[in-house]
């Protein structure tokens, strides 16, 4: 009897614990320690939760005495497995390819750089390749970022640089920001607010160009949970205009913007996901030790409505550049 009430227990736990790394919002966890943590990986779950459920299968039909306990744990296991693909299918794991380009579209290019990693060459060459009229580089300071702006100008591309550094002993702790002189003039916002520990850049249009946002949110590592949340709240204040765009390292997937959202069917703030809308939101951009379709997707392209997705991709040909992060290319044109 005491064997039958304890198993029952532990398949309570396990049930309990699976539904709540499935869908960590029904419980008002997603964005707590460590639930937070555990899915941002939903797709090497999936991988994890098969293999246990294939062990788990096995045990059941070795062990004569406990094959009714890890036959339903092997059923519970597939039942998350199931789930999580679900999740996954519903943002995409490949994406639409690019319209041909209008006047009214621009180029939304972002890559955390790792400190500057890759190297100006590397990183201009990617930016001239995109075309990019916007370029997001968390993690990249003034020095890399003007000499980025001024190799894309020598091909052609008038970018100009901005960068928001809060000091000179890290890397990590500067983010850069390339804009295309095409869009109109731009001035860095003086705000007294910004993300808590690594900067993000806000430039603000002093004609009729879209305000635009170079995010880097801090990882959420146990020490910096909170920081980290109240970044995600902060870069959803970013996103309550009518014509933003917010591209960089949120340090988040999808799975954390929940209550972050300004109005139903936004993501975050008054912003939808680029990667979403273009059927490629599972794709992950971290780290790119491990397959793309294995990885976090915790870099993104958000706008507003003003914006319609005419193409995005996550480029996975750039990872033996040094960055530990992927670079995403999206493709915007004006809506309506």
């Amino acid at each position: 009897m005491i064997r039958r009430v304890l198993a029952a227990l532990i398949l309570l736990a396990v049930a309990g614990s699976l539904l709540a790394l499935a869908w960590p919002q029904l419980f008002g966890w997603h964005r707590v320690t460590p639930v937070a943590q555990a899915v941002s990986l939903r797709s090497a779950a999936v991988v994890v939760a098969l293999i246990a459920a294939l062990l788990s299968t096995v045990l059941a039909l070795l062990i004569a005495a406990g094959r009714r306990f890890f036959a339903v744990i092997a059923v519970l296991l597939l039942a998350f497995s199931g789930l999580q693909v679900a999740v996954l299918s519903s943002r995409g794991f490949s994406g639409s390819g690019f319209e041909t380009p209008s006047a009214t579209s621009i180029r939304v290019l972002s890559w955390n750089t790792l400190g500057d990693a890759p190297g100006a060459e590397r990183i201009a060459q990617l930016v001239i390749d995109s075309q990019a009229d916007v370029v997001a580089l968390p993690e990249t300071t003034k020095a890399t970022a003007d000499d980025v702006a001024a190799r894309a100008r020598a091909a052609g591309l008038p970018l100009v640089a901005y960068t928001v550094a809060y000091d000179q002993v890290s890397k990590a702790r500067s983010t850069s920001l390339l804009i295309s002189s095409d869009l109109g003039s731009y001035v860095i916002g003086t705000g007294a607010s910004n993300t808590s520990v690594l900067p993000s850049l806000v430039a603000m249009p002093t004609g009729g160009g879209p305000v635009l946002v170079a995010a880097h949110a801090v990882a959420p590592l146990p020490q910096y949970t909170s920081e980290w949340r109240s970044d995600l709240a902060w870069l959803a204040a970013q996103c309550e205009g009518a014509d933003v765009i917010l591209a960089g390292d949120f340090n988040a997937t999808l799975d954390h913007f929940p209550g972050l959202q300004a109005e139903p069917g936004m993501d975050l703030g008054r912003c939808r996901d680029a990667g979403r809308l273009a059927g490629a939101g599972a794709v992950g951009t971290w780290p790119t030790a491990v397959p793309a379709l294995l990885g976090a997707p915790i870099d993104h392209v958000l706008v507003t409505s003003a914006w319609r997705v005419s193409g995005y991709r996550v480029l996975t040909d750039h990872e033996g550049a040094g960055s530990d992060h992927r670079p995403v290319l999206a493709q915007l044109t004006r809506a309506g």
